[in-house]
């Protein structure tokens, strides 16, 4: 199938859920390549002698939700920002003013991943032991994240680049290029992991040896796309010159966005932590680990469905145009909710051959990472009116709700819920899956109120005065 970008008239008015689905398409299929990605990971290191297959994996779960959280702060105010600002320019017709704001969030973000990397390269074995204190799996997790730490910037940077492209409808470009990328650290996993072609045997360094080169090669190929200009976006170097105007703006729309995601991903590391203190921790986080990334697969027809959300939100609220804001939002709302329903079921039925296909001699492993599937499938409808906020308030600027969205899900309801069923009524493993999907069900509920709300129906840019 070839993809071709809608044009502004057709975001403004074309068919909602058509037009959606063309955006969201490419998104689609980027995130299928990351998320293979993701499994490939797992395949591979999984591959590894029984005796340190676990501690790997788990040692790559242990270190994704610290790296997350960096990663999510700075895409928080950098990526939340370039969507809402660039969309809603776009969608005003002053794409002068949008490109003005991607080159202000770009050296924003530069300097932010950077900073932050270095900060984490040095933090890593503190935060480390605070999680899982000594052993294999430390061992692991500490040469996989100082790695990934040290190339923080090639983490970011496509992110933001994608979330521009994304907000003036064009998926098909980040799908290339990051989809191209992730196509390279496939290739390169099995060689720099198992020493295929005579290489040596890295184990899990490999792995992160990997995710950086390859990261490298599509933060430079868009650095190259938009010093030469694509469209509408151009980085040009008179524009980086910071401008505090633009700074506040951005980081007015970006900050809640970012400690929102952030607050998130740090509640994803003391999830971490919970599930390293239950019985045979390695086993617990090896197969929410392997069951974690089966679930990502699922999640992929949403998170592109969204981006074409919020791209769509976006513009519409631009151009002034709230019949067809508001027609925007019922329809995603009912098409998230709908395609996880049957997500949920189809995942329900294949949990446990799906957790063995990725290690296969644990049968301890595939056990505890099939009872996580099978419990959080349960809630997975429920998400849909989450993503769907999400999305939607994206596309509007107004990211306190998102922000707030996130703390509840995390903070107020997945981890107490997640003690209060795995430790404190003595459940153990399954006890801490079910507190999570009831965290679900419930942050799904709050999502809805919000969405009532209507506070997501005012555009975030100024009038104009003049055509751009």
């Amino acid at each position: 199938m070839r993809f071709r970008t809608p044009s502004r008239d057709e975001i403004l008015t074309g068919p909602a859920l058509k037009t959606m689905a063309r955006i969201g398409g490419p998104a689609v299929l980027g995130s299928l390549i990351f998320t293979l990605y993701n499994l490939t990971d797992a395949f591979w290191i999984g591959r590894l002698p029984p005796e340190t297959s676990a501690a790997a994996v788990a040692g790559i779960q242990v270190s994704w939700p610290i790296v997350w959280f960096l990663i999510s702060f700075i895409s928080g105010f950098g990526g939340a920002a370039v969507s809402a600002l660039v969309a809603q320019y776009m969608g005003a017709g002053r794409p002068t003013e949008a490109n003005h704001a991607l080159n202000q969030l770009f050296i924003l973000s530069a300097v932010s991943g950077i900073v932050l990397g270095v900060g984490g390269y040095f933090a890593s074995p503190f935060l480390l032991d605070l999680l899982v204190g000594e052993g294999a799996v430390s061992s692991a997790a500490s040469q996989y994240i100082k790695v990934i730490f040290i190339g923080l910037p090639t983490m970011v940077l496509p992110g933001l680049f994608h979330a521009a492209f994304a907000a003036t409808g064009d998926t098909v470009t980040p799908l290339l290029v990051n989809g191209a990328g992730t196509l390279v650290n496939m290739a390169l996993d099995p060689f720099l992991v198992l020493g295929w072609g005579g290489l040596p045997q890295m184990g899990i360094l490999g792995a992160a040896y990997a995710t950086i080169a390859s990261q490298g090669l599509a933060m430079l190929a868009f650095l190259i796309l938009l010093g030469r200009g694509s469209d509408h976006l151009r980085l040009e170097p008179s524009a980086m010159v910071p401008e505090w105007g633009w700074m506040a703006k951005s980081l007015q729309i970006g900050v809640p966005a970012a400690i929102g995601q952030s607050s998130m991903s740090f509640g994803f590391v003391i999830m971490t932590a919970l599930i390293s203190r239950l019985p045979n921790a390695e086993v617990a986080l090896a197969g929410y680990g392997i069951g974690d990334r089966v679930l990502g697969i699922l999640f992929i027809v949403t998170d592109g469905l969204s981006t074409g959300l919020t791209t769509m939100v976006g513009q519409a609220l631009g151009a002034g145009v709230m019949a067809r804001t508001r027609d925007l939002v019922r329809k995603g709302i009912t098409a998230l909710v709908v395609i996880l329903s049957v997500e949920a079921v189809l995942l329900w039925l294949v949990r446990y051959p799906v957790v063995a296909l990725f290690i296969p001699e644990r049968q301890d492993v595939i056990a505890v990472g099939a009872q996580f599937i099978g419990a959080f499938a349960v809630s997975m409808p429920f998400l849909g009116t989450f993503f769907a906020a999400m999305a939607i308030y994206r596309g509007s600027g107004h990211n306190v709700p998102t922000m707030i969205l996130g703390v509840v899900r995390l903070w107020v309801l997945r981890i107490p819920l997640s003690y209060l069923f795995g430790f404190t009524l003595g459940l153990g493993a399954d006890g801490v899956w079910w507190g999570m999907s009831l965290s679900n069900v419930l942050s799904g509920l709050v999502a809805l109120g919000f969405l009532l709300s209507k506070g997501w129906q005012k555009s975030v840019v100024e009038a104009a005065t003049t055509d751009g």
